[in-house]
This record gives C-alpha cells, structure tokens and sequence, in this order.
C-alpha cells in the first residue's frame, strides 16, 4: 500500500523560514538527511533504499515532534527498517558502527559490550514504534523508475551530439538524489518531480527539446498528463531552495 502524506509534510519551501530565517526543524532535517545519505553509501544500499530510508525519516517527523525523538536515533532505524522494506538488509551493527565513525571519524568499531545492546535495543524499539506511527504505511513509490524510462525517451528525441556533450543524465539523477535532503517525495508525485529534474536539468545545459514550438503540447506533459508548469516551478524552487541551505548551513 502506498503512504499517504501528511497535511503538515504539503507545505512548500516558504514555510521552512521563520522571519526569513532557516527554520530551527528544517536545519535538523537537512543535516540528518544528509547523515542518512552518507551512511546509505558507506553501507553500500542502492539509490532507492537510501532514497526510502529518507522518506520514512520525513514522514515520522511529520506525525511527530522533533523535539520528542532523537533525529539521529530515528535516521538509524530508518535505514534499518528501509532495508527491509526495499530487500536490501542491513545488520544492525553495520549500521551502529558507520553512525560512530560519522560521529568520530577514526574511531574503532564498537566492542560488543553494554553500550552497543542498550544502542541496538533502542533502534530496534524506535523502529517498532515509527510502524505504529506510520501505521505500516512504508512503501513509497519513488520517482526513480520514472525517470529512467524518461530519459531514455529524451536521448531518443535528441540528437546524439546534443545527448553525448552534455551530461544531462548525470546531472538530472543528481537532482534526484539531492532532493531527498527536503521533502518533495512527500509533497509531489514521483512522475511530477521525475519530470522537473528534468526539466531543471535541460535548463542548466540550455538544450532545447527538438520540435517543441510546433508540438500539440510541452514535452512535459507527454510523460504526465496532469502536470502543469506550475508544479514544475514548485519543485525547482524547492530543489533550489535545498541547495541554498546546504550553502547556509556549517
């Protein structure tokens, strides 16, 4: 079953400043998001995990309070727990020593003492209790798979010297990927924010879609009929908005 998202995780990039100021959740959100994607790499999870991982994280904070969980605790039992859902499992001591070596670069990996059963007893609790919060509601239709059927449509609509010189591609799974630091995979459809990384990506490079002026409708809105530019324009702006807090934040 598909999550439903949560009134309070729909609201745009305006509602992350507090007298145009970073907000004090979205700084939070940004940096163990990050944790999140980092630890994902080291832990060697795909794109989607990760990318699950992420989302379970956002969407328990949208029914809960910041202040009333440990963010990082709660980043950890997600990765834990996306790993299931996505069938890329991870051992809970893997996981245990990435955070400590995040946390103290260097350190060697946890002994198996006391400590390390208190931490594992914990993420297993916090995960049984972000079920019952999300109300099992834990498979998420990313975008993804849309995107990769996308842009082999447009490498077909483009010439290859257009497609070979410039790294659409690249650039467009990159926006992807760093879009997960907010939560548009709450806010959007997973076709809607495919298109606009997209779209966003063709921008930064100029490149034109072939035939567009003469077309019945936008590129665009041959792959979802329901998009507007509108929605377009939300998602680039949330996505630019992502990237001016990661200049902001230390």
């Amino acid at each position: 079953m598909e999550a439903v998202t949560p009134p309070r995780c729909r609201e745009g990039a305006a509602a992350l400043e507090v007298a145009g100021r970073l907000a004090p959740d979205t700084r939070v959100h940004f940096r163990v998001t990050k944790f999140i994607m980092e630890a994902g790499i080291k832990l060697g999870m795909q794109s989607v995990p990760i990318a699950t991982a992420c989302t379970i994280y956002r969407k328990f904070f949208c029914e809960t309070n910041v202040d009333a969980y440990d963010p990082y605790l709660v980043a950890m039992s997600s990765i834990y727990l996306a790993g299931k859902v996505e069938e890329q499992h991870l051992r809970t001591r893997d996981i245990i020593n990435v955070a400590t070596r995040y946390f103290n670069p260097g350190s060697e990996p946890m002994e198996l003492d006391s400590h390390f059963w208190e931490l594992r007893d914990s993420m297993v609790q916090c995960e049984l209790l972000m079920l019952r919060v999300l109300r099992f509601q834990v498979s998420f239709q990313h975008p993804h798979k849309y995107l990769l059927h996308y842009l082999l449509s447009l490498k077909n609509w483009l010439n290859r010297y257009s497609w070979q010189r410039t790294p659409i591609a690249i650039t467009a799974w990159a926006l992807l990927r760093d879009s997960y630091h907010g939560a548009l995979c709450l806010r959007f459809r997973a076709q809607h924010i495919a298109v606009a990384v997209l779209f966003l990506a063709l921008q930064v490079y100029g490149v034109d879609v072939p035939a567009e002026a003469e077309a019945e409708k936008p590129w665009w809105q041959v792959f979802s009929d329901d998009l507007t530019k509108p929605i377009i324009d939300n998602i680039v702006s949330d996505l630019v908005q992502i990237y001016t807090m990661d200049t902001e934040l230390p």
